[in-house]
């Protein structure tokens, strides 16, 4: 087995710069994404639109968020990738590797080792400092559009803040179900202003939005749109008085790894006993877990 020092030992990797710019994006680039980020930092939950460049990976598959990162990048930051709380799927070893290969730079597995951690539809259990920034990837960044399928209709909508249908979505969910059934990617409101997707994260991280010590940047690269969430704002998912928001229940479940209770479990079926079992869905966090108990 590998330890942690060996694994970013083995991350630092040497590059050509006659064949990339650092971070593989030119400086003009890098320079306009960071403009517009500022300004989505200055108007939270705001949707900014920026020039969304072509990257090496497929649009939807994360050119959003790794354009923001491959911005933010400066040669002594540490790196994380994860894809749903795994550092080892597809999608995150490519981008790391990608990172790694255009930069130089270290890349790591611990959360707390990162300055950067860009991820896929989670956000790590572990919480984050104030000095570190989390990116997250978004396939539709518009919020409104479960209720209206025109660009310039939510945008009117979100000048006027004019939510009444997003509200009229809800309601009728509880009408007809009993209770609110939207599960991943649940609205939010942001500083008392914008109702804002915050990625497909699922519902047991929409809360650590809230008045987080960290900057949150959002990246849709199809879209073309980049927002935020800065440090210590205000973050509430949407809900009626009687019936309040609530995460996904583990009740009684705990992690076949760590034997955690208090984290995000993931269903996976063992074929060969014909039951479902459950771990943890970050795995860097299931990995602290059993290191801790021996």
């Amino acid at each position: 087995m590998q330890t942690t020092e060996q694994k970013q030992n083995n991350h630092k990797r040497t590059f050509n710069t006659a064949e990339y710019n650092f971070a593989f994006l030119d400086e003009g680039s890098k320079r306009e994404i960071r403009r517009k980020s500022l300004k989505a930092v200055a108007i939270p939950g705001y949707q900014v639109a920026f020039a969304s460049r072509e990257m090496p990976i497929g649009r939807g598959w994360g050119t959003g968020g790794l354009q923001l990162t491959l911005s933010l990048l400066g040669r002594q930051d540490t790196l994380k990738v994860i894809d749903q709380g795994n550092d080892d799927s597809v999608n995150a070893v490519s981008i790391r590797r990608l990172v790694e290969e255009t930069s130089g730079i270290l890349t790591t597995e611990e959360t707390a080792q990162a300055s950067i951690i860009q991820s896929r539809h989670r956000i790590p259990e572990e919480k984050l400092k104030f000095d570190q920034i989390l990116v997250l990837q978004v396939p539709q960044p518009e919020p409104l559009r479960k209720v209206e399928r025109r660009e310039e209709r939510t945008r009117i909508q979100h000048a006027e803040m004019d939510y009444s249908a997003m509200w009229l979505t809800l309601y009728e969910s509880i009408v007809k179900w009993g209770s609110i059934t939207l599960g991943a990617d649940y609205p939010v409101m942001v500083h008392e202003r914008y109702i804002m997707a915050p990625s497909p994260i699922p519902r047991w991280d929409t809360e650590k939005l809230h008045q987080s010590h960290h900057l949150t940047l959002f990246g849709a690269g199809r879209e073309k749109k980049i927002y935020a969430i800065p440090p210590y704002t205000n973050v509430q998912p949407l809900e009626f008085e009687d019936y309040p928001f609530e995460v996904e229940s583990f009740d009684g479940l705990s992690c076949r790894h760590c034997g955690s209770m208090d984290s995000f479990l993931d269903e996976v079926v063992d074929d060969e006993a014909g039951i479902t079992i459950h771990q943890c869905s970050d795995t860097a966090y299931c990995r602290q877990q059993q290191e801790r108990i021996g």
